[in-house]
């Protein structure tokens, strides 16, 4: 549960930092710019608040890794619901108005996630699991979010990347819900972007995949 607050805190700084300009740049998130991902921020923020104001009726049915579905096929931006976001993140048109609900909403889930009973089961998205899986869940979430917001941007104006041990936890997160070790010589940021499509494959990277075995094959998946 501490990483959720070390990563979700890490993300809010960073989009507190973004340089003028940044939100009409594209994010990592293919069809979203910035302005787009942030939104998608705002919404995820609320899913939590709901979330945790949500007890389950039954016992947990997921975990922190079931809780996502690889898919090999990547949102482009064109779902109706990722559709919605883009309308909705650019009805706020100053970006500041944007960064200032995230902020708020992003501070109460915060302090909501700390108060949380973590062995509490909670529903969500048809499925129950305890709080401390549900906001572990989240580590995922926000990393390759924090990744994706930093994309496209300039090195040299960017804001802090994700903190080194929720980019490790991460990585493990997607390597143990695929049943394999990516490769050792790729850095946590780079095995999580070439692992979820964020940033695509060389031949000589698919070739180290495919030593793997099948399921080394089949990336990049998407989780969602």
């Amino acid at each position: 549960m501490e990483l959720f607050t070390t990563t979700w805190s890490a993300l809010r700084r960073a989009v507190g930092d973004l340089p003028a300009g940044a939100f009409d740049l594209p994010s990592g998130c293919r069809g979203w710019l910035v302005r787009d991902l942030v939104g998608h921020l705002v919404i995820d923020v609320q899913d939590v608040l709901i979330t945790l104001a949500t007890p389950a009726e039954d016992a947990p049915t997921a975990d922190a890794l079931s809780y996502w579905t690889p898919s090999p096929t990547p949102p482009d931006g064109t779902d109706p619901h990722d559709a919605l976001t883009v309308r909705l993140a650019a009805a706020y048109e100053d970006p500041g108005l944007l960064r200032k609900h995230l902020d708020d909403l992003g501070g109460a889930a915060e302090r909501a996630a700390l108060l949380a009973e973590p062995d509490l089961p909670v529903a969500t998205q048809g499925m129950s699991l305890t709080v401390r899986d549900y906001l572990h869940a989240y580590v995922l979430e926000w990393t390759l979010h924090h990744l994706d917001l930093l994309a496209h941007l300039d090195p040299a104006d960017a804001p802090a990347g994700p903190p080194a041990d929720g980019l490790a936890e991460a990585r493990s997160m997607v390597e143990r819900r695929l049943r394999l070790c990516l490769p050792a010589t790729w850095s946590d940021a780079d095995a999580l972007r070439l692992a979820t499509g964020r940033i695509p494959l060389t031949d000589a990277q698919r070739a180290e995949l495919e030593k793997l075995g099948p399921r080394g094959g089949m990336l990049p998946l998407s989780f969602g």
